[in-house]
C-alpha cells in the first residue's frame, strides 16, 4: 500500500497532530477543521489509527468527543481547538482540550484510546477553582514512567508572529459566544504570557499540584539563551525518549516546528533544532518558501523503532482547512533531530513508484506569480494563488495560471514513458515536466488548448530517466486552470 501527504483521505482535515502509540497502534489526537472553514476548528474530535508497523494503513476510529459534551458549551457555539491525550496511571486515556479562547482546561475519559470519550471534569487548583491564567492553550500531557503527570500550556504571540485575528464577517462574530465577540473586540489589550508554562497534576488527572511555572519563553525573552530566534509561541507537546524529555513547540515564527530537551519534564530546557517548517524554510539553509506557508502543530511519535514528525499544513487559501502531513525524523548519536524536508511521499518508507495514478493534491512544493510567503488574510491574493482546494467532493489544484509550479518529492522511475495530466478551465499554453522547479532539467512538454469545465486528460511523453527523483509542473501560457491528478504509463 502507497502512503503520501497528507496521509489521510485528502476530505479529512485534521490538524494539530499529536501521535501516540497504544496497544501496538498509532493514534492521532487532534482539532477538526472542514474544508470549506470560516473559523478554525468548526467539526467535533475525531481519531483515526494505524498499525505501528504500517503507518500507510490508517483505520477511521470515529467520533470521540463532541463539544456540546462539555457543560460550558452545551449551546454547542465554541469550538474545540488542538488537544491531547495521555494514559493514565489507572491505565485509562485522558483528553485534554480547551475551546477558542475559553478560560478552561477541559478533560473527558475514556477506556479505550478509540474513544469515545465522555466529559470528566475542569482542571482546577486545589481551592476548587478553575484554571484560567495564565489562559489556557493547547494542552499537552505526559504521564511519567513514575506514574507523575505534567500538564503544559502556552499562547505568546512576539516577534515575527505579533498576534493578528483575522477579519471576522459581521455574521461570523455574531454566531460567537459573548465571551469570544468581548475577546477578540479586545484582544489588542489583552497581555499575553512571555512564556510557555508547565504544571504537575495530582493523580485524579484534574487537580493542580504544583505551578503552573514558566517553561520555554516567547521571543521577546531569548536574548541570550538557546531559544534565541525560535522563541516560543504556541502548539506544545511533550515527549520522553530513552530519560529524555521533548518538549516540541510552534515557534514565533509559526510555519515551524522546533524541539527543546532536559533530563527534567518540568525545567531546565535548552533549544534543540527546528524539525519541519511547512514552507521548508531553513532546512539545508533554504531561504525561500516552497509553499504558502501557515500555522504549524504536531508531535514526535516513535513507532516500530523509527521516530515521525507530525505537522499540517493550510489548504484553500486559510488556516481554516489544514491537513495532517507527517516526515520520518532520524536521531543522531546525541540524541538529537536535524530539520526534515517536506515532501509528498511521507510516511511510504521511501519514494513513491513513478506507476499508477495520483491526486495533484499532494503537491508539496506550490507556487505561483501571486504567492504569499504566509497565510495573510489582509491579503486579498490569498485566495488568488495556485493551491489545493475541494468542491463538490472532488479535491484539486486551482488557480493554475502562468508562472504556477506544482512540485511532487520524490518518485521513484521505474521505465514510465508518458504522463496523463487531468486538467480543466480555460488555457492557451504549454507545460512542462523537470527535475527541478526551474526547468533546467525538462523530462517532458506538451502544448495546451483547454477550454472544458470537466476534467480531461492530456498526454505528455516523457524522455528516458531513471533513479529517484522530483517531479515538477511548470505552466506557461494564458488563462487559469484546475489539474485534479496525474498517472504515468508505459505505452
Amino acid at each position: 500500500m502507497k502512503a503520501f501527504n497528507p496521509y489521510l483521505p485528502l476530505t479529512e482535515h485534521v490538524p494539530d497532530g499529536e501521535p501516540h502509540l497504544f496497544n501496538g497502534r498509532v493514534y492521532i489526537y487532534g482539532s477538526h477543521d472542514t474544508a470549506t472553514g470560516t473559523v478554525y476548528c468548526e467539526d467535533h474530535y475525531v481519531t483515526w489509527s494505524a498499525p505501528e508497523d504500517d503507518l500507510t494503513d490508517w483505520r477511521y476510529e470515529g467520533v470521540i468527543y463532541r463539544r456540546n459534551q462539555d457543560p460550558s458549551n452545551q449551546d454547542d457555539k465554541m469550538q474545540l481547538w488542538a488537544p491531547d491525550v495521555t494514559q493514565g496511571p489507572d491505565g485509562r486515556f485522558y483528553l485534554y482540550y480547551c475551546f477558542n479562547f475559553f478560560n478552561e482546561i477541559g478533560v473527558a475519559v475514556s477506556d479505550s484510546p478509540a474513544g469515545p470519550f465522555e466529559f470528566y471534569g475542569h482542571v482546577k487548583f486545589s481551592d476548587g477553582n478553575k484554571w484560567t491564567k495564565p489562559m489556557p492553550f493547547d494542552p499537552a500531557v505526559l504521564t511519567d514512567d513514575d506514574g507523575r503527570v505534567f500538564l503544559y500550556s502556552g499562547f505568546t504571540p512576539s516577534g515575527e508572529k505579533a498576534f493578528l485575528m483575522p477579519e471576522f464577517t459581521e455574521e461570523q462574530l455574531n454566531a460567537m459566544p459573548e465571551e469570544e465577540r468581548e475577546m477578540i473586540a479586545n484582544l489588542s489589550n489583552i497581555k499575553f504570557e512571555e512564556y510557555s508554562v508547565v504544571a504537575e497534576l495530582e493523580a485524579d488527572m484534574l487537580t493542580v499540584k504544583e505551578g503552573p511555572k514558566p517553561l520555554i519563553p516567547s521571543e521577546n525573552h531569548t536574548k541570550g539563551t538557546s531559544f534565541e530566534g525560535h522563541g516560543f509561541f504556541e502548539a506544545s507537546s511533550i515527549r520522553k525518549f530513552d530519560g529524555i524529555y521533548y518538549f516540541v513547540y510552534s515557534s514565533h515564527k509559526s510555519h515551524e516546528l522546533c524541539y527543546a530537551t532536559s533530563k527534567y519534564p518540568d525545567r531546565d530546557f535548552e533549544f534543540g533544532g527546528t524539525l519541519v517548517s511547512n514552507g521548508d524554510i531553513g532546512y539545508k539553509g533554504n531561504t525561500k518558501f516552497v509553499a504558502t506557508a501557515g500555522n504549524n502543530h504536531g508531535g514526535i511519535v516513535k513507532a516500530n523503532g523509527e521516530y515521525y514528525i507530525f505537522y499540517h499544513r493550510p489548504t484553500n487559501g486559510t488556516e481554516f482547512s489544514r491537513q495532517g502531513c507527517a516526515e520520518k525524523l532520524t536521531m543522531r548519536a546525541d540524541g538529537g533531530f536535524d530539520q526534515v524536508e517536506i515532501t509528498s511521499c511521507g510516511l511510504n518508507g521511501g519514494p513513491l513508484p513513478a506507476s499508477g495514478s495520483y491526486p495533484a493534491a499532494i503537491a508539496c512544493y506550490m507556487r505561483c506569480p501571486k504567492s504569499l510567503d504566509c497565510i495573510n488574510y489582509n491579503d486579498p491574493a490569498v485566495k488568488e494563488t495556485t493551491m489545493v482546494t475541494e468542491k463538490s467532493n472532488q479535491v484539486f489544484v486551482t488557480n493554475i495560471v502562468d508562472g504556477s509550479v506544482l512540485g511532487y518529492k520524490y518518485f521513484a522511475f521505474l521505465g514510465a514513458d508518458m504522463l496523463v495530466v487531468e486538467l480543466k478551465g480555460l488555457y492557451d499554453g504549454e507545460i512542462l515536466v523537470a527535475c527541478d522547479p526551474e526547468g533546467e532539467e525538462v523530462i517532458g512538454e506538451a502544448e495546451l488548448h483547454i477550454q472544458s469545465d470537466e476534467f480531461g486528460c492530456e498526454l505528455i511523453p516523457l524522455s528516458d530517466i531513471s533513479g529517484t527523483k522530483p517531479l515538477y509542473f511548470i505552466f506557461h501560457g494564458k488563462g487559469m486552470l484546475d489539474m485534479k491528478g496525474f498517472a504515468f504509463l508505459n505505452m
